[in-house]
């Protein structure tokens, strides 16, 4: 049997790669450590995600295509080219805006 080299025996080039190698896995570990890190204390508490209200009620046959949130009111944008304003305490409409068809582009 033969016995694996001494790291004295390796020659000087290749002892310069392999602590180069050594040092790009610390960095590394290091690296995926610190985003680690960052994503958990960083990444938002999901309770605190802003809530729609429990009573939106949609208009009969409104079907919503985007929703907006602002400081007290909740917009509502629909396939029928409206937008609904909700009051954000208590779902009811508060205002509703129609949008006039755009000319299609050229």
């Amino acid at each position: 049997m033969t016995e694996t080299p001494e790291t004295a025996d390796l020659p000087p080039s290749l002892r310069f790669l392999k602590m180069l190698v050594i040092v790009l896995m610390i960095t590394m570990i290091g690296g995926v450590i610190a985003v680690v890190t960052l994503l958990v204390t960083r990444l938002p508490d999901p309770s605190a995600a802003p809530r729609l209200p429990e009573g939106l009620a949609m208009p009969e046959g409104a079907v919503a295509q985007a929703v907006t949130l602002g400081k007290g009111w909740v917009g509502v944008v629909t396939e029928d080219s409206r937008i609904l304003f909700f009051d954000a305490l208590s779902g009811r409409l508060a205002a509703e805006v129609a949008v006039p068809a755009l000319p299609a582009g050229d």
